[in-house]
C-alpha cells in the first residue's frame, strides 16, 4: 500500500514563551480583556518562591522551606491560524503547584488542586481563530503548611499547545507491554486508542518500530472504524527478531510510530494521513523473587537506589532538563541505578531522562491518603480527586521503560489503626486503579510501620512489602512474610554538612527523641564522622551492611540523593534545608558519596577526610574510602603512620593522628603494586579564585546551563576549607546568572544573586544562556583574592 502525501496533522507546540506574571491576587484577571500590559512578563517555568526571602514566619514554615506561598497569576495572549479551524485544540500542563484555574477567553476550563499531576483542557470551541486568544491561569498556593518539603510555587513545569485532527490517537493513548522476550525475540504488544465521533469513513493505522539508530525494525496495520462509540480500541502486536535489551548499562530504545490515516476503501490505498504518535520503547524482562531478589533480563541484581525530592536545589521547582540531567549524572558516577520520585508524579522530563540515562524508577503517587499530615494538604482533595490522579499519573508514565515499580503511598497514616481498617479499602481501591491501566509492575507502598499489623501490608493489596528503614528486621523478613517479595522503599536517614567536621566519639550519636527537646550544634553543622541518625534511621554504613548481605533484598532507595530545601530535621530555623542528602544542595558531593562509589561501581576509589588544617598538637581521625586495592598506607609529611586493611565487612579504615602541618599522602595498593595516590595538604591563606565550568558549550536554546563551580585556593593551588569569601560575578554576553548557592543549609541569602559566599572553600553560579548563539563570559572577584574568568559558548 503506497503512502499519501503529507497532510497537517498533530502538532505539538512549546507553549512556554510570552506569558504574564503577576503576584497577588487580581480581580477579574480570569477575563480577557484585563488589563496586563504592567504585568512582569516571563518564560515558563517559573516557580516565584524561590525569588522571595528566607523567613522563619512565612506560612509555608522551615519544614516548607521557609520561602513565600501566596496566589499567582499567569496570563498569556496568542493566536491560532485560521488553518486550524476545524481542529481540535488543547492545553497540556505538565505540572502547576498548586490549587490551579485556567481560562481561554474568559471560559473556565476546570480546577485541578494537585500540584504534581499533569492534565489538559480542550481549547477548541472558545477559540478565536485567525484573532487573539488570551490564556489565564490562577495558582493558588496560599493555604499553607500543605508540604513537608519545598513545594515551590507556580506553573513550574513546561506547557504545551497541542493540535489534532477530529479523529486522532487518544491522549496518553498507547500502552505497550512486551510479553514474550528473549535474546532471540520478542513481542511488542501496543495498545491504541483513537478517538472521534462517530463516522462511517474508514481509517488505517499503520505503526512501525524504530531502533535507536532510527532504521525500521518492523511495521504492522489495522483498520479501524468507528460505530456507535467515539472511542476505538485497536491491538497491533510486532515479533521483534534478536532485539537489544534495556538494561541500567545500555539503556536501549526504540520507538514506536503510529500513523493514522483516512483511507479508501474501494481501492484500499491512504487518501489523507491525519495523525501520527510517538511512543518510546525499551525491551527488557525482570521480576522481583522471593529468595533471588530483583532480576533483570534474566541476571540478579540489587537496586541501588536514592529517593529525591523534586526541586532543583537553587533554581527551586521550576524543571530544567540540563539540571535534572546534571543531579542523575552525578549519582550514576555514585553508582546509582534507581530513583524514587518521592513523594508524588515526577516531571515527565526525568522520566525521559532515566529511559535514556538507565535508571530504576519506582513512580509514587501520594503522601497521604485521607488523614492529614499538615493542614492544607491533599487530603482536603482525597475523595474527589485521588481517583482522577491516579488514573492520569498510571496512563501518563506507564510506557516509560525505567518504570519499574508503582508505589500507591508513603508513611501513610491509615496504615497504623488496629481498629479502623479504612487503610485495607483504601490500598485495595488504590491497587485497583493501578491493575486496571498497567498489570506489568508490581506496586508497592513505603511502610514506616512494616509490621504484619499494617493495615496497607495487611491488605493484600502489595506485590512487594515495602520497609522504610528497621535496618534491623531485614534478615527476618522471611519469618514474618514467607514467600513474599521485598524492596526497601526508604533507608538510612543519615546526616552530613559537607566540608564540616567535628572529632567523633566511639559511639554512635542518636538525635533526641522528644521533638521539643533542641539539638543544636555548631552552625547546625552535623560532622561526616558524626554517625547522626534519627532513631528510626541508621547510618549509611549500617544499612548497606545489611543490604548487600542477603540475596532476597531486592535493593534499597536511601533518603536522600540530593539534600532539598525545606524539612531541615532534626533542626529548625535557622536552618532551611535538608542535612540528609549524599550530595548537597548545590550538587557537590559529600565525603558519604565515595563510600557508595567505592561498593557501587567498578570504578578505583581513594577518597580520604578531612582536610588537613588544625590546631597544633589536634587529634585527628583520618578515614579512607577504598576498592580495588588489599590495603591503604597513610603517610604524613613523608613518614608513615602505618598500613590499614579492611577486615570483616568494613567499609573504611582509619588513624587516629596528632595534627601536624604539612602533607597526607594515601597509597592503595593490590598485590604489592600500587593502585592510586591520593594528597591533602595544609592549605595557606584564600589567594585566589577558580573557575571550572561543567560544560564549556551550551545550546543557545534559552534554557540550557552550564554550572560553574567556584573554588577558593590559596597561592599553591589548594582548596581553602574554611573559606567564605564573599564572591562577587559579572557576567557578560548571551547570557545571564540564573542562580547562585553553595551548599549552606543555613544560608539566607538570596538564590537569584550576583553574589555568594563560599561555604567551605566552594560556591557555584549557574549560568544560562538566551535564544543567542555567541560568547559569555563569567568573571568572580572577592576583596584581596586574584579575580577568575570562564567563558561559555552558547551554539
Amino acid at each position: 500500500m503506497g503512502y499519501a502525501q503529507a497532510q497537517s496533522a498533530r502538532t505539538v507546540a512549546d507553549f512556554d514563551k510570552g506569558w504574564k506574571f503577576h503576584l497577588g491576587d487580581v480581580k477579574d484577571a480570569d477575563q480577557a480583556s484585563a488589563a496586563d500590559k504592567d504585568w512582569r512578563s516571563l518564560n515558563l517555568p517559573h516557580d516565584w518562591s524561590i525569588e522571595g526571602t528566607f523567613n522563619k514566619d512565612n506560612p509555608a514554615t522551615p519544614e516548607g522551606g521557609a520561602l513565600p506561598g501566596g496566589i499567582g497569576w499567569y496570563r498569556k495572549t496568542f493566536t491560532v491560524p485560521l488553518a486550524s479551524k476545524g481542529k481540535q485544540v488543547y492545553i497540556d500542563f505538565d505540572g502547576v503547584y498548586q490549587h490551579s484555574d485556567v481560562w481561554v477567553n474568559g471560559h473556565h476550563l476546570g480546577f485541578r488542586p494537585n500540584g504534581y499531576i499533569s492534565f489538559w483542557y480542550e481549547l477548541t470551541k472558545y477559540l478565536n481563530y485567525g484573532g487573539v486568544n488570551v490564556i489565564a491561569v490562577k495558582v493558588d498556593n496560599s493555604q499553607q503548611p500543605n508540604s513537608r518539603w519545598y513545594s515551590g510555587s507556580g506553573i513550574y513545569r513546561n506547557v504545551w499547545l497541542v493540535t489534532t485532527n477530529p479523529v486522532a490517537i487518544d491522549h496518553w493513548g498507547t500502552y505497550v507491554t512486551t510479553p514474550n522476550v528473549s535474546t532471540k525475540s520478542a513481542v511488542v504488544n501496543i495498545d491504541i486508542k483513537v478517538k472521534g465521533e462517530p463516522d462511517p469513513r474508514y481509517y488505517k493505522l499503520i505503526t512501525t518500530l524504530y531502533d535507536a539508530q532510527g532504521k525500521p525494525v518492523k511495521t504492522a496495520s489495522a483498520d479501524v472504524k468507528f460505530t456507535k462509540d467515539s472511542t476505538v480500541s485497536v491491538n497491533q502486536k510486532l515479533l521483534i527478531a534478536n532485539p537489544k535489551l534495556w538494561s541500567v548499562t545500555t539503556p536501549y530504545l526504540y520507538k514506536a510510530v503510529s500513523k493514522l490515516y483516512r483511507i479508501s476503501m474501494l481501492a484500499n490505498e491512504p487518501l489523507a494521513y491525519i495523525d501520527t504518535y510517538t511512543t518510546p520503547l525499551g525491551i527488557r524482562t525482570f521480576e522481583f523473587d522471593a529468595d533471588k531478589g530483583f532480576i533483570l533480563n534474566g541476571k540478579p541484581m540489587k537496586i541501588l537506589g536514592v529517593c529525591d525530592h523534586h526541586d532543583l536545589g537553587s533554581l527551586g521547582s521550576a524543571i530544567n532538563t540540563r539540571a535534572l540531567e546534571r543531579q542523575l549524572q552525578i549519582l550514576k558516577g555514585m553508582g546509582v541505578n534507581g530513583i524514587r520520585t518521592s513523594h508524588n508524579p515526577p516531571a515527565p522530563e526525568l522520566l525521559d531522562l532515566c529511559d535514556k540515562m538507565g535508571f530504576i524508577v519506582m513512580d509514587e503517587a501520594f503522601d497521604m491518603w485521607k488523614q492529614e499530615k499538615t493542614k492544607y494538604d491533599y487530603h482536603l482533595f482525597w475523595d474527589e480527586w485521588h481517583r482522577k490522579d491516579l488514573e492520569d499519573q498510571i496512563l501518563r508514565d506507564r510506557n516509560h521503560p525505567s518504570v519499574f515499580i508503582w508505589s500507591i503511598g508513603n508513611e501513610i497514616g491509615e496504615q497504623y489503626s488496629k481498629t479502623d481498617t479504612v487503610g485495607r479499602v483504601i490500598a485495595r481501591e488504590l491497587a485497583g486503579i493501578v491493575r486496571s491501566l498497567d498489570k506489568t509492575r508490581p506496586i508497592t507502598s513505603a511502610n514506616n510501620d512494616p509490621s504484619v499489623t499494617s493495615n496497607i501490608i495487611a491488605s493484600g493489596a502489595l506485590d512487594l512489602i515495602g520497609y522504610n528503614y528497621h535496618e534491623n528486621e531485614y534478615a527476618g523478613f522471611h519469618k514474618r512474610y514467607p514467600g513474599k517479595k521485598f524492596i526497601a522503599t526508604e533507608t538510612t536517614s543519615g546526616l552530613e554538612t559537607r566540608g564540616y567536621y567535628d572529632m567523633p566519639s566511639d559511639s554512635i550519636r542518636i538525635w533526641p527523641s522528644q521533638w521539643d527537646k533542641p539539638f543544636v550544634r555548631e552552625g547546625n553543622n552535623v560532622s561526616a564522622y558524626d554517625n547522626v541518625r534519627p532513631p528510626w534511621g541508621s547510618t549509611h554504613e549500617a544499612t548497606w551492611k545489611v543490604m548487600k548481605k542477603y540475596d532476597m533484598l531486592s535493593g534499597m532507595f536511601v533518603w536522600t540523593g540530593f539534600d532539598y530545601l525545606g524539612e531541615p530535621t532534626p533542626y529548625s530555623w535557622p536552618s532551611r534545608s535538608s542535612y540528609f542528602g549524599i550530595v548537597d544542595l548545590a550538587g557537590f558531593p559529600k565525603d558519604i558519596y565515595y563510600m557508595y562509589q567505592s561498593e557501587w561501581t567498578n570504578k578505583t576509589v581513594l577518597h580520604i577526610f578531612p582536610h588537613w588544617n588544625w590546631e597544633a598538637g589536634k587529634t585527628v581521625d583520618v578515614w579512607a574510602y577504598y576498592n580495588n586495592a588489599d590495603e591503604v598506607e597513610l603517610y604524613l609529611n613523608g613518614k608513615s603512620v602505618g598500613i590499614k586493611k579492611k577486615t570483616g565487612d568494613d567499609l573504611h579504615v582509619m588513624w587516629r593522628l596528632k595534627y601536624e602541618p604539612g602533607t597526607l599522602k594515601a597509597v592503595s595498593r593490590k598485590n604489592g603494586k600500587v593502585v592510586l595516590t591520593k594528597e591533602i595538604h595544609t592549605a595557606g591563606t584564600p589567594a585566589k579564585i577558580e573557575l571550572t565550568a561543567d560544560r564549556s558549550n551550551i545550546k543557545a536554546d534559552g534554557k540550557d546551563l552550564s554550572f560553574v563551580t567556584v573554588r577558593i585556593l590559596d597561592k599553591d593551588g589548594n582548596v581553602v576549607p574554611d573559606a567564605d569569601n564573599l564572591v562577587n560575578f559579572k557576567l557578560t554576553g548571551v547570557g545571564t546568572i540564573a542562580s547562585v548557592d553553595n551548599g549552606d543549609p543555613v544560608s539566607h541569602d538570596p538564590f537569584k544573586a550576583h553574589y555568594r559566599k563560599a561555604f567551605h572553600g566552594l560556591a557555584l553560579a549557574i549560568v544560562q544562556g538566551k535564544e543567542l548563539r555567541g560568547t559569555i563570559t563569567l568573571t568572580a572577584t572577592s576583596a584581596g583574592l586574584a579575580p577568575a574568568t570562564v567563558v561559555i559558548k552558547a551554539k
